[in-house]
């Protein structure tokens, strides 16, 4: 009887422990989880560099965008992959990425296309659905928003046209 009581305290105490140690696992895989970054939650550079892509293509061609005649100029004079190279540059080093963005600054960059609240408006809209598209959880959405939103008063710089 002794023996079977030890067994059976055995079996419990040896599954106590490996119950334990699968919350362990867990909790830690949690603050794995939490403490990843957006580059790594997005799928690191080949997701990103699609949905850029895909970004630079509606931005390219957008009529309210190119109503802007300094906009419009500029899509004419620079290509479409340098722009894609440079905003996929900047989006993987912004989300924590390995690499390094060594274009101009936000500011730099825009300032003779005096982009109005209403175009930054479009181009949000834009962005927005290209990452619907793509299926991206509301929580990275709300990340990548937050860092387009963090360049925004260094973009627009016009009064409504």
């Amino acid at each position: 009887m002794f023996t079977r009581k030890m067994s059976l305290w055995a079996v419990l105490g040896f599954i106590t422990i490996l119950l334990a140690g699968f919350h362990t696992a867990v909790a830690q895989s949690g603050a794995e989880q939490k403490q990843q970054s957006l580059y790594d939650r997005l799928g690191g550079l080949a997701p990103i560099s699609v949905v850029v892509s895909d970004f630079i293509e509606v931005l390219v061609p957008d009529a309210v965008l190119n109503a802007n005649p300094a906009i419009d100029a500029a899509r004419k004079r620079v290509p479409a992959p340098y722009l894609k190279y440079h905003v996929t540059a900047m989006v993987c080093q912004a989300t924590g990425g390995p690499c390094q963005y060594h274009g101009r600054g936000m500011k730099e960059s825009h300032a003779h296309l005096n982009i109005t609240e209403r175009e930054w408006d479009r181009m949000v809209t834009l962005f927005k659905e290209v990452l619907a598209k793509h299926k991206v959880p509301a929580k990275e959405t709300q990340e990548l928003l937050d860092i387009v939103g963090s360049t925004k008063a260094d973009i627009v710089v016009a009064q409504q046209r």
